[in-house]
């Protein structure tokens, strides 16, 4: 009869043992995928690309200026120095477009629902629906026109700087590897630099 205390007592002592490794194990594995999750899909400045559409139809807005001396002529090649997105930086970049315009950083509220999304660029003078002939001011409240990202099209923003500037839309294949990425939109000249 003493033999069933001690069974008893040694099955929920394992029970026991074997419930906190599998916790253990379970929200380390968690931490560590949300971590990867993380770094994967958030660039340096805390932007989530995750959902942004790497390639486009080429298509842009029919009152967007076409640069006439731009510093990187169309069909020119250039090296990327963003990190918008992995394996941007240091990729070699062919050049589809440039025009003039004023680029903004925006922060925006995804109309597919999510987290706010902090400091995004680009989105062109001409992506705003609010747009006039003045540049808008850091805090003004727009609605967005573009759909780099799922969600940004219709999505409420506020402006957080601007810059005039000629903007490119641009061929490239990932610094680390993968599919070739074509008219992405938007890196400014100071986000690229001559190739050799």
């Amino acid at each position: 009869m003493r033999k069933k205390p001690v069974i008893l007592s040694l099955f929920a002592a394992l029970f026991l043992v074997l419930g906190a490794c599998s916790n253990d194990n379970g929200e380390s594995t968690d931490n560590r995928e949300s971590t990867e999750s993380t770094e994967n899909t958030t660039d340096m400045e805390g932007m989530n690309h995750g959902d942004m559409n790497h390639s486009s139809s080429g298509e842009v807005p029919e009152s967007l200026k076409v640069a006439e001396n731009p510093t990187y002529e169309v069909g020119s090649q250039a090296i990327l120095k963003t990190d918008h997105m992995k394996g941007m930086k240091g990729a070699k970049a062919t050049i589809v477009g440039a025009y003039d315009t004023i680029a903004y950083v925006v922060s925006y509220n995804p109309t597919t629902g999510g987290e706010r999304v902090e400091n995004h660029k680009w989105v062109i003078h001409e992506e705003v629906k609010e747009a006039d002939d003045e540049v808008l001011e850091p805090g003004t409240k727009v609605t967005l026109e573009a759909d780099h990202m799922q969600g940004m099209n219709g999505a409420a923003a506020e402006i957080e700087s601007a810059e005039e500037t000629t903007v490119y839309m641009v061929d490239y294949t990932p610094a680390t590897g993968g599919e070739k990425v074509k008219n992405h939109k938007w890196v400014t000249e100071s986000e690229l630099s001559a190739a050799e």
